[in-house]
């Protein structure tokens, strides 16, 4: 085993052990935690089974194998970018609509009261 093996491995089960911290501390969603988790995955399979890309290249067809690898990371990164597109337009629009609807309890007067009804008062806050 050569010596950039050993550091595909150790890369792979750093960023494995990374990613599993960022969510136990909630830095990062369960949803993305599991493209990255893949992601590491890999990178550990690569570590263990460095020919992989080989078998793999040949069994395509490809002439140099090493190009399969960067095209299906350049692939993995066009559909990471277009579900974070995807995620940060739902964001946007549900953020719009409740922008909306704090304008329309604003605007009228009888809902802002029957909203204030309904909130309880804070401790300070009681007549006496």
């Amino acid at each position: 085993m050569k010596i950039y093996h050993i550091v595909v491995l150790v890369m792979g089960l750093g960023l494995a052990f990374g990613i599993l911290y960022l969510v136990r501390r909630d830095h990062i969603y369960i949803r993305q935690a599991v493209f990255w988790i893949a992601i590491a995955f890999v990178s550990f399979l690569f570590g263990i089974w460095p020919y992989l890309i080989d078998t793999l290249g040949s069994a395509l067809g490809i002439a140099y194998p090493p190009t399969l690898l960067l095209l299906v990371a350049i692939l993995v990164l066009i559909v990471k970018a277009l579900l974070g597109d995807i995620a940060f337009t739902q964001v946007r629009r549900d953020l719009r609509r409740l922008n909306q609807r704090i304008a329309l309890i604003e605007s009228d007067p009888s809902a802002e009261r029957e909203a204030g009804e309904k909130v309880e008062p804070v401790m300070g806050d009681r007549p006496s």
